[in-house]
């Protein structure tokens, strides 16, 4: 059972969470991607049950429940994750992202370096400002005309998500496969994202392209990076970047795979930090 609440962070601003509970289970933050509320991953309950593994997320502000932040960074996540974790008395944790949650799990590794024991990122996206990568290529023309917006600055990207334009992400035949099986998930966490209006995203892919205030080489704790040959959402050469820069990294490649049906390997990345934080 999911149990949701809000969190006062002062201000008059609130933070929307989830928690499946279980003060005896290994604590794992999932950060959801875009546009997407927050909560916990339903098909990957039987696997987390198996391993002990109780799931704790939030909305991003501006998404769901919580008060948008306008100018949020992905560093931001660090200081969100602390928050909850304080407020539920948990020490220590893993975190896992999918996706836009990717870059916000591996803020966790790098500045809570105390309390994290183990990062997953699945088809996430390296940052902006890497050296040597080439951010764009391999990525689908939707995806590039939103992000090109969105690092015009924030007047640029608003007037492209009310301009009235038709994102196309350009899902495989093996994504379309999952989205019509065991994660057609995402339609329960990408409709009440998107009928909220364009902030959250906004917000998402502003920080996207900004500096995103950590460097993934901070990252000390292990990190296993999933990743499809075939992803045009978030290129193969991102994960691949993140793979060199990460000291404790492990990159697992599926060339059939593209950016949703990479997360039929999510329950074998669970066993995999269920080991490593053992």
């Amino acid at each position: 059972m999911v149990t949701e609440t809000d969190l006062s962070l002062g201000n008059g601003r609130t933070l929307h969470v989830y928690d499946t509970g279980g003060d005896d289970r290994l604590a794992v933050f999932w950060h959801h991607g875009t546009p997407n509320i927050g909560a916990p991953p339903a098909p990957l309950f039987d696997a987390a049950d198996r391993l002990g593994i109780r799931w704790v997320s939030y909305d991003r502000p501006g998404y769901g429940g919580s008060t948008p932040a306008p100018g949020r960074d992905i560093a931001s996540a660090a200081g969100y994750v602390a928050t909850v974790a304080d407020a539920l008395g948990i020490d220590r944790f893993a975190v896992m992202g999918h996706s836009g949650g990717g870059p916000h799990a591996l803020a966790c590794g790098a500045l809570l370096p105390d309390r994290v024991l183990a990062v997953v990122a699945g088809a996430g996206m390296a940052p902006y400002d890497g050296e040597g990568l080439d951010w764009f290529a391999g990525m689908i023309p939707s995806g590039v005309a939103s992000l090109r917006a969105a690092a015009a600055g924030r007047e640029a990207k608003e007037r492209f998500e009310t301009s009235g334009v038709e994102y196309d992400p350009e899902f495989t035949p093996a994504d379309l496969a999952a989205l019509n099986g065991e994660w057609s998930w995402f339609g329960s966490v990408v409709g009440p994202a998107t009928q909220g209006g364009p902030g959250g995203l906004i917000d998402d892919d502003l920080a996207y392209v900004s500096p995103w205030g950590l460097d993934p080489a901070q990252v000390t704790a292990p990190v296993l990076l999933l990743h499809g040959g075939r992803d045009g959402i978030a290129p193969l050469s991102h994960g691949e970047w993140l793979s060199r820069r990460c000291p404790a990294a492990e990159l697992r490649c599926y060339p059939d795979d593209g950016h949703i049906s990479v997360l039929r390997h999510a329950g074998a990345a669970l066993e995999w930090l269920r080991r490593h934080v053992d």
